[in-house]
């Protein structure tokens, strides 16, 4: 395949994913509203509970953030290594963490940090996949894309979850702001979409920019002109038109009753509307959290926990990256670090201030670390051997840190732990027992929620 076949290919794959289908006689086009399907009967969610979260909003830095020069600073290595950033004391003795971070410092009695975790990808889309689905993909490639025998990730398990316990319809159990993960808007990473789940558990994806001055989710309202008495007249119509078909059963006509029953329940309610609608905001608000992509998408995710969403993923990419592969210091110090690290400790004081962070587990992770050794062009390339993970509230111990990393910050020294074992830890937080729930993969085979460990000594 040419390259520009491959662009082709790979752009509609992306709008196969982000726009799964319209429901015309209703007069809405809910092309992503695809995640919100319900299946006929719950179940019983909760197990050995570890944790007390309800939801989980997942920050994930797309690039991957160099570990060395935030959260696990070598000062005593030598200086092809430890970098120009000196560590700085935070408000738990004994941790310190890197000179960038002063929010951070001074809010780590709330933090659990940990230092030593790994997998074998060093490509960003491998890497992503391992990080966002906690098991490898097939090969280890950035040029990869989603498909329907994909083993989804843990946002898009969770909403399946959500939805067998009878989640509200009002909200989407799983929402991406503002953009899927990827490498670029040409190769998405696979798992983040329903996969081999099916199109009805994809995520919602926002796919626009929260901080844009014309933002405004579409197709969560109803049409102007179109009252709720003109909509429940076009569904009885719809009802009507289909009936004599209601003997032909199959997948695809249920699949679409089924989004039919969500879009009607969905325009109703309003509850949607409101929660993306970041208007509704004091403008001091807005400001606290920034002005910015960042800032604006961690906004969203407090609305929308806030609203009953289950799993929110932040992403910070494409356009911008923490692959620094030249100039790491400068990027961090004066482009990366400083709206990343003022809409993180907004959304943390915010939710703890609204009561919500106890019952909201917060997740900071990128896809790999960067390589101790600085390179020729001051900056540091893919490392995924070792690096650093954050967790907060949701029934999570701060003030500790979990694990270490060897002198050079190279490779877990204490306490190895697996993309795997942050999953399951999300699931114990949120109350599920990982050893008794599976799905079935595209060939039909049992596949366990995840193969890692809940980290029990988190809570």
């Amino acid at each position: 395949m040419n390259p520009g076949e491959q662009l082709a290919s790979a752009t509609a794959t992306r709008r196969g994913f982000l726009r799964a289908s319209s429901l015309g006689l209703l007069g809405l086009g809910l092309h992503r509203f695809a995640a919100l399907n319900a299946l006929p009967a719950p179940i019983a969610r909760r197990g050995p509970s570890l944790g007390k979260a309800k939801s989980v909003i997942l920050i994930f830095n797309g690039g991957a953030p160099s570990h060395i020069d935030l959260w696990d600073p070598k000062p005593d290595a030598s200086e092809e290594v430890r970098g120009i950033f000196s560590p700085i004391p935070t408000n738990v003795p004994g941790i310190h963490i890197s000179e960038l971070l002063p929010r951070m410092a001074r809010r780590m009695n709330n933090l659990a940090l940990i230092r030593s975790v790994h997998h074998g990808h060093s490509s960003h889309n491998g890497g992503m996949h391992w990080a966002n689905v906690g098991r490898p993909y097939a090969v280890d490639s950035t040029l990869i894309h989603p498909s329907r025998a994909d083993i989804p990730g843990v946002g898009t398990l969770v909403g399946w979850l959500a939805q067998r316990d009878g989640f509200s319809r009002e909200v989407p159990p799983y929402v991406i702001t503002p953009f899927p993960t990827c490498d670029s808007k040409v190769y998405i990473t696979p798992g983040q979409f329903g996969g081999c789940l099916g199109t009805r558990f994809d995520p919602f994806v926002l796919d626009d920019d929260p901080n844009a001055a014309t933002f405004k989710v579409r197709d969560l309202a109803l049409e102007a002109g179109l009252s709720t008495e003109r909509l429940r007249g076009r569904l009885a119509l719809s009802q009507a038109l289909s009936a004599p078909s209601r003997s032909i059963v199959s997948p695809k006509t249920t699949e679409m009753d089924i989004f039919q029953q969500q879009a009607a329940t969905l325009l109703q309610s309003g509850k949607a509307a409101d929660a993306f609608d970041l208007s509704r905001e004091p403008d001091s608000v807005r400001e606290r959290y920034g002005r910015h992509s960042w800032g604006q998408s961690h906004l969203l995710a407090r609305r929308l926990v806030e609203a009953g969403t289950r799993f929110v993923t932040t992403v910070n990419g494409p356009s911008i990256t923490w692959d620094t592969h030249a100039d790491n210091f400068n990027a961090l110090k004066n482009r990366l670090v400083p709206p990343m690290e003022q809409a993180y400790a907004a959304l943390l004081d915010d939710l703890d201030e609204r009561g919500l962070l106890d019952s909201t587990l917060v997740v900071w992770m990128g896809e790999f670390g960067r390589t101790p050794k600085i390179n020729a062009a001051a900056g540091r390339d893919h490392w995924p051997a070792c690096y650093s993970v954050l967790l907060a509230g949701g029934g999570i111990r701060g003030g500790q840190v979990i694990g270490s990393s060897d002198s050079t910050g190279a490779y877990p020294k204490e306490r190895p732990t697996s993309p795997a074992d942050i999953h399951a830890t999300m699931f114990a937080a949120l109350g599920y027992d990982v050893r008794s729930i599976s799905f079935q993969s595209a060939d039909g085979r049992p596949v366990a929620l995840t193969d890692g460990t809940p980290m029990s000594e988190l809570f």
